[in-house]
């Protein structure tokens, strides 16, 4: 019965977060999933799309809607490292040094258009995304949490943008695009941003301690033999592809199983089964993987190549 209660638990906690969000974020329910499933796994996010679709409104929704600080780091070309990760600096009264936090002492991190500052400032967050720490002149600051970077950035094509580094691309749990709205979601849009901004009344829903339990429960979610050799046999065929020019690395296993228990727990199972596997797959996996330049002018897709490698393994049987 206890099962049965902390799944349900977890279930309407997620959704009181996503009506919470919706507030102000018309449709995007697959965006929304995979941010809460991100956050669950401890995991940050990338999300690309051109101006104005509503990537900075999203992030700012979720912060909102969670009782967690929360800082907005504006990358340019004149942010420095130190800025990010803080500094030390002589006090000449006292003779000791001080550190001076940096921006990153906070649990929700909006990392504004991420690829307008240099590689050097975008690999200060290499070490507080993966161990959730910061080094300043060889001492190490441990980060608040739950800790979570959400990171925004304009297609590379854009004027005056820094690509982001596979290393980097790497540390990022999911990658994910917006897209425009549809015709009835724009005309919503318009009906309810007309008079206010209803961002700014939005109220948090979930504590600190409901996002850390979700994070504990998550771990525990059942995951088979059978389902961890279906993961580990999807990102191997991802290194021998004729179309690959760089497959997925372990940890993109790693956050393929971590992704599919989230999902199983925010609809309210203990157990994942192929379907979770099958449906974090494409937004896990996609940015981890490069082409080869002749797989691409034959148009070739690593969505499409990710599909082909789902086709072709047998879905395993998950015991009764």
């Amino acid at each position: 019965m206890e099962t049965t209660v902390t799944a349900q638990w977890a279930l309407e906690s997620t959704k009181n977060i996503k009506k919470n969000i919706k507030q102000v974020i018309i449709g995007k329910e697959k965006a929304i999933d995979l941010i809460l499933i991100t956050l669950i796994c401890r995991g940050h996010v990338l999300i690309e799309d051109v101006p104005g679709v509503g990537k900075t409104t999203m992030v700012a929704a979720l912060a909102k809607s969670l009782d967690c600080s929360f800082k907005r780091i504006q990358f340019t070309p004149d942010v420095l490292a130190s800025d990010i990760t803080g500094f030390t600096v002589p006090n000449f009264k006292t003779g000791e040094f001080e550190h001076h936090p940096g921006m990153l002492m906070s649990q929700i991190i909006l990392a504004d258009e991420i690829n307008r500052t240099s590689p050097k400032t975008q690999s200060s967050l290499l070490e507080a995304m993966e161990e959730h720490q910061v080094t300043v002149d060889g001492v190490t600051y441990l980060l608040p949490q739950p800790f979570m970077v959400l990171a925004t950035q304009n297609p590379v094509e854009y004027v005056g943008t820094f690509p982001l580094p596979e290393a980097q691309l790497d540390r990022f749990f999911v990658r994910i695009s917006l897209g425009y709205p549809d015709l009835g979601e724009e005309i919503e849009i318009l009906n309810r941003f007309q008079q206010q901004n209803p961002l700014q009344n939005l109220q948090p829903i979930a504590s600190t301690e409901d996002i850390l339990t979700l994070q504990s429960m998550a771990q525990k979610v059942y995951c088979t033999t059978e389902i961890k050799t279906y993961i580990a046999k999807i990102v191997y065929y991802t290194r021998s592809h004729p179309d690959l020019q760089l497959g997925a690395s372990p940890r993109g296993s790693l956050y393929l199983m971590r992704a599919a228990q989230a999902h199983a727990l925010i609809r309210g199972r203990e157990y994942v089964l192929p379907d979770d596997v099958q449906r974090m797959a494409s937004s896990v996996l996609i940015h981890r993987i490069i082409m080869k330049p002749e797989s691409r002018v034959k148009g070739t897709t690593p969505e499409k190549v990710l599909q082909s490698i789902l086709n072709e393994l047998e879905i395993p049987m998950i015991p009764v």
